[in-house]
């Protein structure tokens, strides 16, 4: 005998809740059917409970690409191993040290168990499976061919993870830079420029104009300081609420496409993701149009986001992939004129991945050139500001020193 909860409907139209214990579930439904109730739900006492357990527990967080890079690629191994899927997402939720992430693995683990498919289960989590990962796990599963998908997916994830890694790495060097020679030069006007300023009001002497402005530099930094740090702050979060709205992203992502170097840099990496995100989907067999709204979404730029969606519209009303991208004149000739060829050689996949290589190659030699030609620059930036406030200081000196002799 098992225990089954109800929920139903009395002739006179009131809805009732409780327990049935019967040999089956169809046994409980038929007792209740004599009671005169309408059966609107029931399932096992247990498994209700276990399901409302699951709707109390928090919110899934982002996951760490990383964590997710090495969960694909060991749940890739272990059903190439021949595990059963179940199993597998046990091992792989117990031992993951993110607790946020083996929660989300068992409740996947679970659904699964119960009977959903393993796209559908992971689909529950979209802050940790997104579209992309979805959508080949259900390519996956209706070829067969699961082991193979989450391999790719592993290598995508590996190849994005790195991507954004040379991001991080071009935008930070200049930060840090920046960073430390506002801040040396903040301590100077703040501790070491009244000092001087002390000394030459007591000489009495006339200061030369650099002087004067380094020294009134000084003052308005003493003076407005929380007001400065305010105004920072305040910019920034207004920055930051301008590149949240449609427009405001727009204006910000052309902007970085047309800077001098990043913007190239960056260019070069849209181009990369663009490529690997839609071989990986077209060679997994996600079809095209949901493969260009995916990689949409994941292209990082508004700007190259709008050519890929207009690209779609386009191969909606029958035009191949080629000409309305080279049309957006967001993506470079060289890829497109390749795209053409994939298009007609019937290997679009492998032509978008040779393209993805080609451009990521590109982003780690920019990158470090990058690097390479920022560090004098940031060098020679710092030591002429110091330098010219030091010699600004020492002008008066010198200049009294000279009447002296």
């Amino acid at each position: 005998m098992a225990t089954f909860a109800y929920t139903g409907r009395t002739r006179g139209g009131e809805t009732v809740s409780g327990e049935r214990i019967a040999d089956t579930l169809e046994g409980a439904t038929a007792a209740l059917r004599r009671d005169q109730v309408l059966v609107t739900k029931i399932a096992p006492a247990k498994a209700r409970a276990d399901q409302k357990a699951v709707t109390k527990r928090p919110r899934a967080r982002r996951v760490n690409s990383k964590n997710l890079a090495v969960f694909t690629r060991q749940f890739s191994v272990m059903i190439d191993a021949g595990l059963p899927l179940v199993q597998c997402l046990d091992i792989l939720g117990n031992q993951e040290e993110d607790k946020n992430f083996a929660r989300v693995i068992i409740e996947t683990r679970s659904d699964v168990e119960g009977g959903s498919s393993l796209a559908d289960a992971m689909k529950k989590h979209p802050k940790v499976f997104d579209a992309l990962f979805t959508n080949m796990i259900a390519a996956g599963e209706a070829g067969g061919i699961l082991d193979t998908i989450l391999k790719r997916l592993a290598v995508y994830i590996e190849k994005n993870v790195k991507l954004k890694q040379q991001v991080k790495s071009a935008m930070m060097y200049p930060i840090a830079v920046l960073t430390i020679a506002a801040g040396v030069v903040a301590v100077i006007l703040w501790k070491v420029i009244p000092t001087f300023a002390a000394m030459f009001a007591g000489l009495g002497a006339e200061l030369p104009l650099p002087t004067r402005v380094v020294i009134w530099m000084s003052d308005s930094l003493v003076r407005f300081l929380p007001f400065i740090v305010v105004g920072l702050v305040a910019m920034t979060f207004a920055l930051k609420q301008y590149y949240g709205t449609n427009g405001g992203r727009h204006v910000i992502d052309r902007l970085v496409l047309r800077l001098p170097v990043l913007g190239m840099i960056m260019r070069k990496i849209a181009v990369a993701r663009f490529c690997r995100t839609l071989s990986t989907l077209i060679s997994s067999g996600v079809p095209i149009l949901d493969g260009l709204e995916i990689t949409a979404k994941t292209a990082g730029n508004a700007i190259v986001e709008d050519g890929i969606m207009t690209t779609r519209k386009s191969i909606e009303r029958g035009e191949t992939v080629s000409a309305p991208l080279k049309e957006t004149g967001v993506f470079p000739a060289m890829v497109t004129q390749m795209i053409g060829v994939g298009e007609a050689t019937g290997a679009l996949d492998t032509m978008l991945s040779k393209i993805a290589d080609f451009y990521e190659e590109e982003v780690d030699v920019a990158v470090a050139g990058l690097l390479t030609l920022m560090e004098p620059i940031m060098i020679a930036f710092l030591g002429i500001i110091v330098g010219g406030i030091v010699i600004a200081m020492y002008m008066p000196i010198f200049s009294m020193i000279s009447k002296l002799t």
